[in-house]
């Protein structure tokens, strides 16, 4: 029997995502949330979405409702309602009493500057830095100017990572940790500890980063008198350089990869490869699937490096199995971008764009490809230099008549689709050569160095744009 399994026979699982609406939704924070999900799922547990907004300065209503938004985009769906900290506050002044009272906690009036000596001089010791308060045997009670802390007791931690294994960790090197501004202005590590108490977790499942905190909150949980949840500790993203992901690696945030057309079957799939291993070759997994094959003891330890050309080529390929009129419906505000872009302000009837996507739709990686791409269906006029008419060693010249000899087939032509176009053109071709007829028509229709084949490009502009096109190349030409 798995460990996971046990688990489950002793307590109910629950499991939460914590994030702060102080920023944008991070992909490390959607990934921590995933993992929770999924461990939730494979155990029929309960996944928990609790908003840590305490920071009543830096939070900002409009980034919770980012990770809401976000999240439900990601398919992470939560159990019960969204719990908020703000509307917590007298539950957390109930225990920071409780301590006080205890003496387990006390009033600290240690000034900035004195704090900042401290520290100095701990690091000149080479001893790693903490605070060592000289009020807590003193008993001062609440003035202006103070803060709470928590007398951290002088012993060993110990516990069992179940990603990590033994750690271990001395308490006397914690110092006095800080708890709370006031008694109504609770700081991270004691309301992370009350909540997970009040909201009965079972598992803490959280990034490596956590780690230094996790002994602090054990020892104020014991300090309570609290069951000790199981922890674990999942790898950071890494950038290429193996150093913590940052912008200069790529966007971020969930919101970029949503504006930039990744799928979210995509971003899930990308996500739960950082730094978990399905123990198969397989590559491409739904949520359902996930939460089916999901564990904890496939999490490496490790780093999980970030890859953006690898999320193109996921990305690229749940583009390529998706219904034809649903890529359309998604592809519709890049495409009318691009149409704003070139001057228009009408909108794109939904048969036309959806001839121009399913062009594109094996090259898709992205949504947001899909404006560049096609461009070239919305412009007026294209500007590209004369020289990409050439095919090898062709001179502008023979270019010249070869669209000499298009234009004057095309014109006599009275169907205009992609067979009729092929049957008129395929035998030029075979005579003449096909790049040197089929490549001066490409970029005459496109502008572009590559592009999908000339005869559905044709087919959607049409007989007239088509020969217009073709008379500016050669006008491109002279």
């Amino acid at each position: 029997m798995k460990w996971e399994d046990s688990m489950v026979k002793i307590q109910p699982i629950r499991v939460r995502i914590a994030p702060s609406p102080t920023g944008p939704l991070h992909l490390g924070t959607a990934r921590t949330a995933l993992f929770n999900y999924l461990f939730a799922r494979k155990n029929k547990g309960e996944f928990i979405l609790r908003i840590e907004d305490t920071d009543i300065e830096r939070s900002e209503k409009k980034y919770e409702k980012e990770i809401i938004d976000y999240l439900k985009w990601l398919g992470i769906q939560w159990d019960e309602k969204i719990y908020r900290q703000s509307e917590r506050i007298t539950l957390y002044q109930k225990y920071i009493k409780k301590l006080l009272d205890s003496g387990q906690a006390f009033w600290c009036y240690h000034s900035q500057e004195e704090l900042v000596q401290e520290k100095e001089e701990q690091m000149k010791r080479g001893e790693g830095p903490r605070h060592l308060c000289q009020h807590k045997d003193q008993s001062p009670k609440a003035k202006k100017g103070g803060i709470i802390r928590f007398r951290c007791p002088d012993k060993k931690v110990v516990f069992n990572d179940l990603i990590r294994g033994h750690l271990e960790f001395d308490g006397r090197l914690l110092g006095d940790i800080s708890i709370a501004k006031d008694e109504k202005t609770p700081l991270y590590n004691f309301s992370v500890v009350i909540d997970d108490y009040e909201m009965k977790m079972s598992h803490v499942i959280r990034g490596e980063d956590h780690i230094s905190n996790t002994p602090k909150q054990i020892l104020i949980g014991q300090a309570l008198g609290f069951p000790q949840p199981q922890f674990a500790h999942l790898p950071l993203i890494l950038g290429p350089d193996k150093s913590k992901l940052s912008k200069r690696h790529g966007a971020v945030s969930v919101s970029w990869y949503k504006k930039e057309g990744y799928l979210p079957e995509a971003l899930v799939n990308f996500m739960v490869l950082l730094g978990w291993n399905p123990g198969t070759t397989k590559e491409f997994f739904s949520l359902e699937e996930l939460a089916k094959e999901f564990s904890l003891e496939r999490v490496q330890k490790g780093g999980a490096i970030f890859n953006l050309q690898r999320l193109d080529w996921l990305n690229g390929y749940y583009i390529r199995q998706m219904d034809l009129d649903d890529l359309t419906k998604k592809c519709l505000p890049y495409l009318e971008s691009s149409l704003r872009g070139a001057g228009g302000d009408k909108a794109i009837p939904f048969d036309y764009a959806k001839k121009i996507v399913a062009l594109e739709q094996e090259r898709l990686k992205k949504l947001s490809e899909i404006g560049d791409l096609t461009k070239f269906f919305f412009l007026d006029k294209l500007d590209y230099p004369a020289e990409l008419l050439i095919w090898k060693k062709m001179t502008l010249q023979e270019v010249k008549n070869n669209l000499d000899m298009l234009e004057e087939k095309l014109s006599k032509m009275n169907k205009f689709d992609r067979k009729s176009l092929e049957g008129a053109l395929m035998p030029l071709a075979k005579k003449h050569g096909s790049g040197e007829l089929l490549w001066p028509l490409r970029v005459a229709l496109t502008g572009q160095k590559a592009s999908p084949p000339p005869f559905e490009i044709a087919e959607i502009l049409g007989k007239e744009k088509t020969l217009k096109r073709i008379i500016e190349a050669k006008a491109r030409i002279k």
